[in-house]
């Protein structure tokens, strides 16, 4: 796994089983230490209602980071982590212990068997929408926004916030 140009990526992190919450706060921290990459910003926590899925309230988060891993080589990186949370995949749309979801990886648009970019169904999905407008409001439009505005979705006071989230 060797370092290619750096990129500009955007990570959802998600989890609704367990300490949900905390799981993403370490999620966060070990995006930090992936090899040749770091988190430039981390979007504040928000409480969810599952969408497309079954189980309790999802908590979710944004993260911007700088890498010079390629996209596939990310996705595994993320695939990697999801794991170590405990993550199983009994279903489609399980509840999870945690959730990584490359959303975009600089302008590059992919669709193969393993990886669809930017991410297929982010536009549609609030979970995704705020947090990510709260660190790149550039990248999100009042109109988006607006489409997803019926989807239940809380942002969370900070409790020893990392000072990169917002």
């Amino acid at each position: 796994m060797g370092a290619s140009a750096e990129q500009t990526a955007y990570v959802a992190l998600g989890a609704n089983l367990g300490d949900a919450a905390a799981t993403v706060r370490q999620a966060l921290h070990a995006l930090d230490i992936l090899p040749h990459t770091h988190v430039l910003r981390a979007s504040a926590l928000y409480r969810s209602a599952p969408v497309d899925a079954s189980g309790p309230d999802f908590i979710n988060a944004v993260a911007e980071l700088r890498t010079g891993l390629s996209a596939h080589e990310l996705l595994a990186q993320l695939q990697r982590l999801e794991q170590q949370a405990g993550r199983e995949r009994p279903w489609r749309n399980a509840p999870r212990t945690l959730d990584l979801d490359i959303l975009l990886y600089g302008g590059l648009q992919l669709d193969d068997p393993v990886l669809t970019l930017p991410h297929p169904r982010m536009w549609e999905r609030a979970f995704v929408l705020r947090p990510l407008a709260d660190i790149a409001p550039t990248l999100v439009s009042a109109q988006q926004l607006q489409g997803v505005a019926q989807q239940r979705i809380t942002r969370l006071a900070p409790e020893g916030a990392d000072p990169r989230m917002d």
